[in-house]
This record gives C-alpha cells, structure tokens and sequence, in this order.
C-alpha cells in the first residue's frame, strides 16, 4: 500500500500546481493537507498474516473456519467504514464470511491496521460503535451475561508492578503510550455506560464483567502486539483473573450457582496454578506427523468440498 499511494504523489503534485496557478488566489497552501492525504497509508501494518494464521489454526482437523459449522451461534462484528453501521459476521446474510476474515476485519483498529475489505467495502474495529456489543446476545433471551474488557486505563498512582526502567508518568512514553491510555480510557467509560442501560433495559439478565487490575504496570507496557510475548501475555492474564475470582468469590458464586454453574475451589486454592495446566498436552512434534496432521486436513477439507 505504501508503494501504491506513493506513486500517486506526481500526479497529485500536478494537480495542486494547476489549482495553484489558475484558481486566481482561491487556493491556499493548506489546501494541500487534503489533497496530499491520500499519500498516507489507511494504517501502519498490514493484518493478513494474522488472517493467515487464524486460518490455517482454524482450518485443521476437528475445527471449522466457517459459522456456519459451528455448534453454538457466534458472531463478530466489525464497522463497515463507508457508512458507520456495525456489521454482524456470523449473523444472517454475513454468516459465509471465513472466520478468520471476520476476526481480521473485527480486529483492524483504524490507524494501527488497514482496514480489511470484504465483499467490496471496507471493516475496521467493531468497538468504533460500541464497547461491548453485548445486546447481540441479550437479545436471544440468554440468562446470564459474561463480558471480558481486557483494556483497562492504567493507574501510576497505584501501581504495584513496573517493568524495570520504565517511567510511570505516561507522558514520558511518548504517543503510543498516551494513545494507548486515551484508547483505554474512553472505551471502558463507554462501556461501564452501556452496562448501565443494559442492567436497566434487561432487569432479569445477570451480568457479570472481568477486567484487569488498574495498577498491573507490567501487563499495561508488554507490548500485546508482540507474538513472542504472547505466552508471557496470557500467563498474566490468567492469574490476575484467578487473583480476581478469589477476592470476589463471595459475590461471584450465588450468581453463579443460580444458573448452574460453579467456582472450582480446587483451582482457586492453587497458588502455583499456570495456564498452561489446563490445557491437554501436546504429543511431540516431528516432520513425520506434521506432514501426517496436513493430509488428515487435506482430506477433511475434500470431503466438505464434496458434501
């Protein structure tokens, strides 16, 4: 995209000149802001390696990139950027849409991402229109309610944990991190409203929200982007949430148990509990069995074809 806007600057150069010279005193150097911003990239990086490895993750034996096959109903919703209106990916008429496309295009925060196009218009971040679209599933009639916000503001002032070398005070971070802070600040305010009117409009509907602690200075600069942070990223996330289940247990479990649902006590009582325990071990990887766990894929893929 860089290359392609770029070789649009000649003739837009010749334009303004024109304009410049034969408009009689009309146009003004500023005039020249709007007709060169077309030379600035749509955002900084490009999400398609992310699309590709959703697929490829999604599209393996025993998974599904399409909603369709999917057992429980699940949507995405990204902002068509053309008209502003959110977009349902997973819902009725939208529901062809590859996961991994839907993902890309819920994920792609205007400025940061290039917008992803599908169908022939153009998605950005969902979040542009709401927090939490969390009226998709309250109106399905569902009992209980249960929102992740994992973007919280931080707080300096109460900080406990700091990575080494790094300035509490946020304007010494620089832009990212004061736009990473506004960011996180109006979303979650936007959403702590929208839960208010959901709470008043769905009286019957528990509700229950899981956020990070506004003093984790050491999840708050990890760079989220960074693939190689991500186990480090989701072990932080996992024993804070554990951390927060414990101090609210006293709440949590009544709401929980109305519907069935209960905290596993032995889990919380683990203080050396890591994410990695929950998951199933993996056999041990070699070339033989990965080019085995391609074909299985492959077949899979042709027998759907075939359906």
């Amino acid at each position: 995209e860089y290359m392609r806007r770029a070789a649009s600057a000649p003739r837009l150069a010749m334009e303004w000149w024109r304009d410049m010279i034969f408009s009689r005193g009309d146009s003004r150097w500023s005039d020249a802001i709007n007709r060169f911003g077309g030379l600035v990239p749509t955002g900084l990086f490009d999400s398609t390696e992310i699309e590709r490895f959703l697929r490829d993750v999604f599209s393996r034996r025993g998974r599904s990139n399409d909603f369709r096959e999917l057992a429980a109903p699940l949507y995405v919703v990204a902002v068509e950027l053309d008209s502003g209106k959110a977009v349902r990916f997973g819902g009725e008429g939208w529901d062809d849409v590859p996961i991994s496309r839907a993902v890309q295009a819920s994920a792609a925060l205007p400025g940061l991402y290039a917008p992803v196009e599908v169908r022939g218009k153009h998605f950005v971040d969902g979040a542009l229109r709401r927090t939490m679209h969390a009226s998709l599933l309250l109106e399905r009639g569902v009992d209980l309610l249960i929102g992740v916000n994992p973007l919280v503001p931080f707080d300096s002032s109460t900080a406990t944990r700091t990575p080494e070398g790094i300035d509490q005070r946020l304007s010494e971070g620089g832009l990212p991190v004061v736009l990473s802070q506004t960011f996180r600040t109006l979303l979650q305010s936007r959403m702590q409203v929208g839960l208010q009117r959901y709470a008043n409009t769905y009286p019957n509907i528990d509700q229950l929200v899981f956020e990070p602690n506004s003093d984790d200075g050491e999840l708050f600069f990890t760079n989220v982007f960074s693939f190689a942070a991500r186990q480090r990223v989701c072990e932080l996330a996992y024993r804070n949430t554990l951390d927060d289940l414990r101090k609210r247990r006293d709440v949590l479990r009544p709401v929980l148990e109305a519907h069935g649902l209960s905290l596993r006590d032995d889990v919380l009582a683990d203080p050396a509990r890591s994410i990695l325990d929950g998951l199933p071990k993996q056999p041990r990887a070699t070339e033989t069995t990965a080019r085995l766990r391609r074909a299985l894929d492959e077949v899979d893929h042709f027998l759907a074809a075939r359906r």
